[in-house]
């Protein structure tokens, strides 16, 4: 296994939960080579022994699961890939636990091939549920929400807010998916 260590300034402060993107950290990339492409166990640790990500490729594809961790050491994402694609059940969670190692959930969402497919929930910070959304290959076909309040909303109204929360998942996975790229094994 390949040991490096890389300067980042902007994608990994997104994991973090922080938006200072002029802070320039450190991180520790464990990771093996093939034919000049990652290809093994992935590993990102922050330069105290913090893991920020785990994972696999094959071929220079992401594989399996990853697991991505806020610099508190909550963890943030576990997000299945086959062939570099998002499938399986994805999950997220607020960065902030409520008390001593207990998440809070922030979104499930279910893909097949990098595409919605099935049954999506997204929670409030405060731990009530938002929204169950039901996709058919990407298309949104149902959508059930409810106010933080527990009031339940009107279906135009949860279609609305499956849009938001759609766009704000893809946004973070894109920042995640980001880290990674940005910090893979030096192959070369």
């Amino acid at each position: 296994m390949r040991r490096t260590v890389l300067t980042l300034a902007v994608a990994v402060a997104l994991v973090a939960g922080v938006d200072s993107r002029a802070d320039a950290q450190s991180y520790i990339v464990a990771g093996a080579c093939r034919d000049g492409q990652p290809n093994g166990a992935y590993e990102l640790k922050m330069p105290d022994g913090r893991v920020r990500v785990v994972g696999a490729f094959a071929k220079g594809r992401r594989t399996g699961t990853f697991i991505f961790w806020a610099a508190n050491g909550q963890r943030v994402a576990v997000i299945p890939y086959d062939e570099d694609v998002k499938s399986g059940t994805v999950a997220t969670w607020y960065a902030e636990a409520v008390t001593r190692g207990d998440l809070r959930r922030k979104l499930e969402a279910s893909y097949v091939r990098d595409v919605l497919h099935g049954l999506t929930r997204s929670w409030y910070a405060s731990g009530r549920l938002r929204g169950e959304y039901r996709y058919e290959q990407g298309a949104l076909v149902e959508a059930s929400g409810w106010a933080e309040n527990g009031a339940r909303l009107q279906e135009v109204e949860a279609r609305r807010m499956a849009g938001v929360d759609r766009a704000a998942a893809e946004k973070f996975y894109a920042d995640l998916e980001q880290v990674v790229a940005e910090n893979l094994p030096l192959c070369g």
